[in-house]
């Protein structure tokens, strides 16, 4: 009998411990919206920058600089989405906002057409539902600016 008793004891402790989840399983399980559109900004931008030279420099430079600097937008909104450091949300809110004039310099200095405009990275809202208390990206964006006037 209590060779049974300590056999269901540790069948008990052992589902016990397999219904607990580890705290990293948990974390990347939080974290898989943000890996999986990260994923896709970096699998697109990888294959926009696999282009063939074509003999012009210029064109070859800007055909795989504009999807570099397009994968960095497109990993900053997820950063906008996903994140919850305030710091790296401005951050990410600046990489937009430089990597779009950057794209527009580029196409123009090639004469080609400017890309359809992008919603201002403060309007992207996060999808943390931690970040409901915590102050807009608007209203940190304009705090930052703030700052930035009255310290000159």
């Amino acid at each position: 009998m209590a060779g049974i008793a300590a056999s269901r004891q540790a069948e008990a402790q052992s589902a016990d411990a397999a219904s607990i989840e580890p705290p990293a399983t948990a974390a990347l399980d939080e974290e898989a919206p943000f890996l999986a559109e990260n994923t896709v900004a970096m699998d697109k931008m990888m294959s926009g920058m696999a282009v063939k030279p074509t003999g012009d420099v210029d064109a070859d430079f800007t055909a795989m600089m504009i999807p570099h600097h397009q994968g960095a937008i497109d990993m900053a909104l997820a950063e906008l989405r996903y994140g919850k450091n305030e710091q790296l949300r401005r951050i990410a809110q600046e990489i937009i906002v430089e990597q779009q004039q950057e794209i527009a310099a580029m196409r123009m200095a090639l004469g080609q057409p400017l890309p359809p405009s992008m919603p201002v990275p403060t309007q992207v809202q996060p999808r943390s539902p931690d970040l409901k208390t915590a102050p807009s990206p608007m209203q940190t964006h304009m705090h930052m600016h703030t700052n930035k006037d009255q310290s000159r």
